[in-house]
């Protein structure tokens, strides 16, 4: 390789952190009016109206049998059980603004906002690329900023589709923040070239399907977290002892337990495909680099393992025995396998994957 192509542009590398830090920044605005509106958007009547219907299933009617002297009543035995998300026929709550002309001004602030802040992080993974005339991803510091972006990236196209998905805005930009903040201070890598391992085509296909369903994996993972939390305010309900306060405020404009379930199988289940073959071209690209397809490295293991879990997960859901909260607690677990073969393969565990420190 020559100088010339070895070269950093030094210029461009610095304008890419002030990009990313000014993501941060607005991000962090746009986090507070999330806040602001989950805090100011006001029980709906639509919200209430659910409530009230929950209530009343739980209720148990009494049982009338005409006779010759007039008309008996039968008191009908009381049955407690617990009905599955997707056969309590519950509407969904009006989102984070509660239908409040307030709260829903500081959504869309902070819709605007966001907006903004996925613009400036946009620009900084790309002056990234451009500063070293390469894929943003070699290292962990490049691989978390283009999994934020690709994250808020995925919540603004479907906001863009017009799905009600403004709930997740609060989650996303936490995340994001928490991602960001992650990579510039403790993964931060200067702006460098590739090891000589990742000289590979490979390198775009296979990074970025990870990067791509490590995005979605997150967003079903948070609306898997919700419905463990919707779940339990239905099911207070239907038990007659509703929760009172903000928190059964906020999670009476959630979708419904039912909405959030199938909106996180869905999205499972559209990016599985992608999480497999995210594997196959590692493992081809292991054979191009060190002359196998497998080889139990820490990181081919724990990828083999989230594929496990996701595809368990995911026969869960046909099976009636495993729906609801059991195939959510299995999704969760997924998830968090995803995440630690990110960051504690990458930091704790040496393997050939190892190549690029943090």
């Amino acid at each position: 390789m020559n100088l010339a192509a070895a070269a950093v542009n030094e210029n461009v590398a610095h304008i890419s952190n002030y990009l990313i830090y000014s993501a941060m920044a607005v991000y962090t605005l746009a986090f507070l009016a999330h806040v602001t509106e989950w805090t100011f958007g006001s029980r709906s009547k639509v919200a209430v109206q659910s409530a009230a219907l929950v209530t009343a299933a739980a209720a148990k009617p009494a049982v009338t049998v005409k006779s010759a002297g007039g008309t008996t009543v039968l008191e009908r035995p009381q049955v407690v059980t617990r009905a599955t998300a997707s056969d309590r026929g519950i509407p969904d709550g009006p989102g984070a603004a509660g239908e409040d002309e307030q709260g829903d001004m500081y959504g869309r602030i902070a819709i605007s906002l966001t907006v903004l802040g996925w613009a400036l992080h946009v620009g900084g993974v790309v002056a990234r690329a451009i500063s070293v005339e390469r894929a943003p991803w070699g290292n962990m510091y490049e691989f978390s900023t283009t999994f934020g972006a690709t994250a808020v990236t995925a919540y603004l196209v479907l906001l863009a589709l017009g799905k009600n998905v403004r709930w997740i805005g609060l989650f996303i930009t936490t995340a994001v923040l928490l991602d960001l903040g992650m990579a510039v201070s403790v993964l931060y890598t200067a702006s460098d070239q590739l090891v000589p391992a990742l000289h590979s085509y490979w390198l775009w296909i296979h990074v970025s399907c990870a990067i791509i369903s490590g995005a979605l994996f997150f967003l079903g993972a948070t609306a898997t977290f919700l419905f463990l939390f919707r779940d339990s305010y239905e099911t207070g309900l239907l038990g007659g002892k509703p929760n009172k306060g903000r928190w059964a405020n906020a999670m009476s404009r959630l979708p419904a337990a039912a909405t959030l379930d199938k909106f996180a199988y869905r999205v499972n289940a559209a990016v599985f495909p992608l999480w497999t073959f995210t594997i196959v071209a590692g493992a081809i690209w292991a054979e191009a680099a060190w002359g196998r397809y497998w080889g139990w490295d820490p990181k081919e293991t724990w990828s083999f393992i989230t594929f496990v879990l996701y595809a368990c997960y995911l026969h869960a859901r046909a099976t009636a025995g495993w729906k609801g909260r059991k195939a959510a607690y299995l999704a969760l677990l997924a998830f968090a396998c995803f995440l630690f073969n990110y960051y504690g393969v990458n930091i704790f565990i040496t393997g050939k994957h190892s190549y690029a420190g943090v």
